[in-house]
């Protein structure tokens, strides 16, 4: 813990430090919501301050893998997490599931295009997709696609995205004819419109776990925010944006 020191009288007094920093790595989908969560939590915990930093749940990963100094991860899928669980970099007992999403598909406007099935015909040039491999979006949505019996026939029509919201913003620039985000991602753009929800068998369960990193320096105010994204209050901000909520 930091301690200030004050001089007085030749006598020393240590008092603690009054702000606490966590760095909390979330899934890119989570943008916006957990700046709704910062902006309540720090009302409720003023000493302790939020840094973000956002990307996809395999990028996350692989910066945490490498020392970043994290506090909190917050994966957009649990096969994020299990690598770090099997690397022993969570601290014990305080991984849990916090949210569900769904899949859609989006367009600009296209009205050509009212389906998955719709994405095979020829006027549709280009669909984007985050990136399967790191971005859970991307796995999900190829599993949508696979499915579908689609993937296949789609690939050369497929751009791969950094992430799950670079794939929005195609979507909205125009760039492409259609994407595939979350359902929570559509709701946070008035550009795009949700043309069709991903079957839930055609896709593995969607879930976002949570955990503090077992290398936190702050494993205390940690343990308060991951409590607090689970209150009542913190679930209706979720549910509000979107997501699937899930009390244990």
């Amino acid at each position: 813990m930091v301690v200030a020191i004050v001089s007085c009288d030749q006598n020393t007094v240590t008092t603690p430090s009054s702000t606490v920093t966590l760095t909390v790595s979330a899934a890119a989908s989570l943008k916006d919501v957990m700046q709704d969560i910062q902006s309540t939590y720090s009302q409720e915990q003023p000493q302790t301050n939020i840094t973000y930093n956002f990307a996809s749940s395999g990028s996350l990963q692989q910066q945490i893998e490498q020392g970043a100094p994290v506090d909190v991860f917050v994966s957009a899928a649990r096969k994020q997490m299990n690598a770090l669980e099997q690397k022993n970099l969570l601290l014990a007992g305080t991984r849990k599931d916090l949210l569900g999403n769904e899949v859609v598909l989006i367009t600009s406007g296209n009205a050509k295009i009212l389906g998955f099935a719709d994405l095979k015909r020829d006027q549709v040039k280009q669909v984007a997709i985050a990136e399967p491999k790191s971005v859970p979006a991307g796995q999900y949505g190829q599993e949508v696609l696979t499915t579908l019996n689609l993937f296949d026939t789609l690939r050369p029509k497929l751009v791969f995205a950094k992430d799950v919201r670079q794939v929005l913003s195609y979507v909205e620039t125009g760039n492409v004819d259609a994407g595939i985000v979350y359902a929570t991602d559509a709701k946070t753009s008035q550009k795009v419109k949700i043309v069709a929800t991903a079957p839930k068998n055609s896709h593995s369960p969607i879930a976002y776990p949570v955990a503090i990193l077992q290398d936190s320096k702050q494993p205390d105010a940690a343990k308060k925010f991951v409590d607090f994204l689970s209150s009542d209050q913190a679930q209706a901000t979720f549910k509000q944006a979107g997501f699937i909520t899930i009390h244990q």
